[in-house]
């Protein structure tokens, strides 16, 4: 031991220590030779360079498939043989990178083994798209506190079912977003086959821990949706508890539209004389031009479930009344037309100088601007329960004051009413159809938008209510929230609130999501957890199914201009890059994560 120190120096010196040492830093790797080889490395450097040119290829290929999906183009033509007159879209475009692009034209020039522009390789680049998007959709979903769901289903053009699917959550970045998940194809429209269809992609999405966060869901009132025993909600909550039904309010808002028309006769007969005026001029060109000659204006055509069609056609006849009567007038006195022209003509002219059509001309302009500010609100996605309490209660206000001057003296001079004997109605008459139109709408709005069960919580954070919460706590309000939403700690959040009323710097809030973003914006969301996941919660809470109208619409558009059998896959994968286009042009790296997904499906 003396000696030690001498006679470690002296074997580090030793032949067979810096031996052991060579093999041991060798031990497991590459032989050093080979690594020396320039062959070695030549080929590595060319496999290298290989590769990189292929994802270079593919990320092109990748553009082209993407652009047709963004702008809902057919991919593929009639003929896709070289030299074809119509090669499809896709075909156009990998030609017009080709000629800008010198590596891709020699590719296609001189490829034997993949080539990348059959549509087996369209097919799967396709779902490695979808894949991706889903993947970032799954793991933003997996990040969120708290998760809606919004379903409905239609037919499409080829007469099979679809079910819509869309997502509805906070995102990282603190914004709402409503996701399309997917086109689900059903083979019935009963509660079985939509509640299995839901629970199976629900399943896959949450865990058996997880499930608390699925706090709504929302569909547009049909039986078959909204039954509380049998019903798709009742049968999806059975397994997810605190997935609480809410009735689309885009719907609820034409419901109340339609029974305000159609419990009062006159006002039915006026809505269908109205529409009648579109139907005319739209049956003709000729009828269209000097529609155009004379009113310089085309009437917009109503629709029987979007009650902004109806507000225009209000406000277009309104506005240009003398202009259309001296265009019915021109009809009827022009040698040039039909019989049954001037016939049509004639009675819609007789029809826009009654009193009564003016009468009920008159009122429903004063009513449709407010019915089109609560249908623009319904129609955002970041709306929340507190803001559509807010905006309930201004439209409730301007329908009441129209009713409180129904009986003024402006009103009654143009007021006119019609019974089904075709007799001019006396004063009391007007007064009382003015009054019965607007007490059916005041009525089925409060009962159609009333705030019971979980969504009296919206209530507590109100801030026009604030001021009277300091001095009366809502204590009913709470204890219902704290029910509805157990994941709440009751008492924290009484003691939050309270902080809140009396602050004055709360007291001019907006809206949820106003209030949730300051919050956050201030670092507050530790100090009033409670509140801010309340907060979450509202917002996240879907007021309105109107992404699924949105997705079917681009379902229309894609089935009816590609192609009607197109596979059921492709359908969903063409659907996510239209929807989802901004999710996708913000993902840097997403031609890469194609890349990578599609050299996985096979040795490639």
């Amino acid at each position: 031991m003396h000696h030690l120190s001498e006679k470690i120096k002296k074997h580090e010196t030793s032949r067979i220590h810096i031996d052991s040492c060579l093999k041991l830093s060798a031990f497991g790797s590459v032989n050093i030779a080979t690594q020396l080889d320039d062959g070695y490395r030549l080929a590595l450097r060319r496999h290298n360079d290989e590769v990189g040119k292929n994802r270079h290829i593919l990320g092109r290929l990748i553009d082209g498939v993407k652009f047709c999906g963004v702008f809902e183009l057919a991919l593929r033509g009639r003929d896709e043989s070289e030299g074809s007159s119509n090669p499809g879209i896709f075909r156009g475009l990998v030609q017009l990178i080709a000629s800008l692009d010198e590596v891709f034209e020699e590719h296609l020039k001189t490829a034997t083994v993949f080539k990348g522009t059959s549509k087996t390789v369209q097919n799967e680049l396709l779902d490695c798209m979808a894949a991706v998007i889903r993947a970032r959709i799954t793991e933003e979903v997996k990040s969120a506190s708290f998760v809606a769901i919004q379903a409905d289903e239609t037919t499409d053009v080829s007469t099979q079912t679809q079910m819509v699917m869309v997502l509805r959550y906070i995102d990282g970045s603190h914004a709402v977003q409503e996701r399309f998940f997917e086109f689900v194809p059903l083979s019935s429209s009963t509660a079985d086959s939509i509640a299995t269809a839901i629970m199976e992609r629900l399943n896959s999405l949450f865990t058996e821990e997880e499930r608390g966060k699925l706090i709504a869901q929302a569909y547009d009132g049909a039986n078959v949706m909204r039954g509380e025993k049998a019903g798709v909600q009742q049968k999806v909550r059975e397994h997810y508890k605190n997935a609480h039904y809410l009735h689309c309010y885009a719907h609820q808002l034409n419901l109340i539209m339609q029974q305000a028309t159609s419990q009062v006769p006159a006002v039915r007969v006026f809505f269908s004389d109205l529409n009648g005026i579109s139907s005319f001029f739209s049956r003709s060109p000729k009828r269209t031009t000097i529609l155009d000659q004379v009113v310089a204006r085309r009437l917009p055509r109503a629709s029987a479930t979007r009650w902004n069609f109806n507000s225009r056609v209000v406000n277009t006849v309104y506005e240009n009344l003398d202009d259309l009567i001296e265009c019915f007038e021109a009809i009827s006195t022009d040698g040039s037309f039909d019989c049954t022209t001037v016939r049509e003509a004639s009675g819609y002219l007789r029809m826009l100088q009654d009193d009564d059509f003016k009468f009920f001309l008159h009122l429903f302009h004063q009513i449709m601007p407010h019915v089109d500010i609560m249908y623009q609100q319904l129609q955002k996605k970041d709306i929340d329960a507190v803001f559509i309490k807010r905006a309930l209660q201004s439209f409730t206000s301007s329908v009441q004051a129209i009713r409180d001057q129904s009986s003024s003296p402006e009103q009654q001079q143009v007021a006119a009413g019609t019974t089904g004997k075709r007799r001019a109605l006396g004063e009391q008459d007007k007064q009382r159809l003015s009054k019965e139109v607007c007490d059916t709408i005041l009525g089925h709005a409060n009962e159609r938008f009333s705030f019971t069960s979980h969504l009296v919580s919206a209530t507590l954070l109100q801030g026009d209510l604030f001021e009277q919460y300091c001095h009366v706590f809502p204590d009913e309000a709470l204890n219902t929230t704290a029910k509805a939403y157990p994941m709440l700690n009751k008492a924290k959040l009484k003691t939050e609130l309270s902080l809140i009323y009396e602050s004055p710097d709360f007291k001019g809030c907006s809206g949820a999501l106003a209030l949730y973003q300051v919050l956050q914006r201030n670092n507050l969301h530790e100090t009033l957890s409670e509140t801010v996941a309340l907060l979450n919660i509202l917002i996240t809470t879907p007021m309105t199914t109107a992404e699924a109208e949105r997705c079917f619409s681009t379902l229309k558009r894609i089935k009816t201009f590609l192609r009607n059998s197109m596979g059921q896959d492709r359908l969903n994968a063409l659907a996510m890059l239209s929807m989802e286009r901004e999710l996708v042009r913000n993902m840097p790296d997403f031609n890469e994560r194609v890349i990578d997904h599609f050299a996985a499906l096979k040795e490639r």
